[in-house]
């Protein structure tokens, strides 16, 4: 049959890796880290309820190619240093396929090297520094949402073309790793469109700060036209109830990249007229999937369990689990077996296009995702007890997001005033 032993030898070889690809376990494990402690909690659980009904509705459908899913969470809350050895101990001990970490940006670069040495596929469904896939060529992680490169630029954008006229700004921004990324990308693209802006304060209380009286006070001084904050979860939720108490939300026009995820929270507290981005294209009145059945039915499935809309990490972890989802069965036909490897279905992310409950997401050769950006500026009305988003604006991925081999800061400089204005941008207003 062969006329060579090293025939021989590579169709024994071929067999081999199809058998091992093609044993299905008894379940899909999946790892998954979330805040499940502290004041990001108010954030982090949230994209826990989210795992649990997403699990729920694959399981009860048959699973992922026939095989059901059992999550195993790790509380990021707990520190860098459990949350490594967590991470080590649910691959390693639980046996798990897949992990789905994180959502801090400092977790996330704690994490991806673990997730190479340990040769497990790793989703990072919510964390944003784009120095993950920037700095590194990981094999075994991959993003299936953006970074902060293009939540920071579709921020610029909004700002510029809706309030053009300002001339001094302020940023006040958590000091840790996204913090201090999502500020420096801020200020490089507000520069390239704007070079005559003065930065008259760059303020960075700590990560989790209970007071943010220094920086409000400094604020309330300075008087600048217009102040950034890209902070999120329970920090953004203290700063806006205690600059309000004291009158500064009214004072400037306030930027929140990242503030979809507290509205509902902040209640009366969040004024109009507030720029509010939905970190991505995640917003539970979006204007385009808002009516559309499937995204009706969770928005109410979600609300009925926990008494609260969807925040963009709710809709991060959709992506997620619509991308392994579809990873799997890609990798599963693409290779002809019923079960993939780590490395078939890793292959398989690559090129992948799937979609969570909003728009098209698609993985780039350099396994980041590239995921529109909605942002819009706040109003009140009678039908909701907190603002809601008018003004809505929706930046393609290809448009905001830095190409592939090019570093975010570098890209940003070099953006064009013009790109405020591209016809591929999309408007709405509330209700339309």
């Amino acid at each position: 049959m062969f006329k060579r032993p090293f025939d021989a030898l590579c169709a024994l070889m071929l067999l081999m890796s199809s058998a091992l690809a093609a044993d299905k376990p008894k379940e899909l494990v999946v790892g998954i880290t979330t805040f499940l402690s502290g004041p990001a909690s108010v954030f982090g659980v949230p994209g826990k309820n989210a795992a649990d009904l997403l699990i729920a509705d694959l399981n009860a459908k048959g699973g992922i190619l026939g095989v059901p899913l059992r999550p195993i969470f790790i509380d990021e809350g707990a520190g860098i240093n459990q949350l490594m050895s967590e991470y080590r101990r649910v691959v390693l001990n639980e046996k798990a396929d897949v992990m789905l970490a994180s959502i801090s940006s400092a977790s996330c670069l704690a994490l991806t090297p673990i997730a190479e040495d340990l040769k497990v596929p790793n989703i990072l469904w919510d964390c944003s520094t784009p120095r993950i896939f920037e700095d590194n060529d990981y094999k075994y992680s991959v993003r299936t949402q953006a970074h902060s490169g293009a939540e920071m630029l579709a921020a610029a954008l909004y700002l510029i073309r809706n309030k053009p006229h300002f001339k001094t700004i302020a940023g006040v921004n958590q000091d840790y790793a996204a913090g201090r990324d999502q500020w420096g990308l801020f200020l490089v693209a507000l520069k390239a469109l704007k070079p005559d802006v003065e930065v008259v304060a760059e303020l960075f209380p700590k990560f989790g700060a209970p007071d943010y009286s220094t920086e409000i006070t400094r604020l309330q001084a300075l008087r600048p036209d217009v102040i950034v904050n890209t902070s999120w979860g329970g920090d953004l939720d203290t700063f806006v109830q205690q600059a309000a108490a004291r009158g500064v939300m009214t004072q400037s026009t306030f930027v929140f990249p990242l503030g979809e995820s507290s509205l509902e929270r902040l209640g009366n507290a969040m004024p109009p007229g507030v720029i509010i981005g939905g970190r991505g294209d995640h917003y539970f009145l979006h204007p385009k999937y808002a009516q559309q059945p499937a995204f009706r039915a969770f928005v109410t499935r979600y609300r009925e369990k926990t008494n609260a809309y969807p925040i963009y990490p709710v809709l991060h972890m959709a992506q997620a689990f619509a991308a392994l989802e579809d990873a799997y069965e890609k990798a599963a036909q693409t290779n002809n077996v019923p079960w993939p490897s780590s490395e078939q279905l890793m292959a398989a992310f690559r090129g992948l296009k799937f979609r969570g409950l909003t728009s098209e997401v698609t993985i780039r050769e350099d396994n980041q995702g590239l995921e529109d950006q909605l942002i819009g500026t706040t109003i009140r009305v009678p039908e909701y007890d907190f603002a809601i988003l008018d003004r809505i604006s929706i930046y393609p991925a290809k448009l905001v997001t830095t190409p592939v081999g090019e570093r975010s800061a570098d890209w940003l400089s070099k953006i064009k005033p013009e790109i405020a204005s591209d016809p591929s941008i999309e408007t709405f207003t509330a209700g339309k």
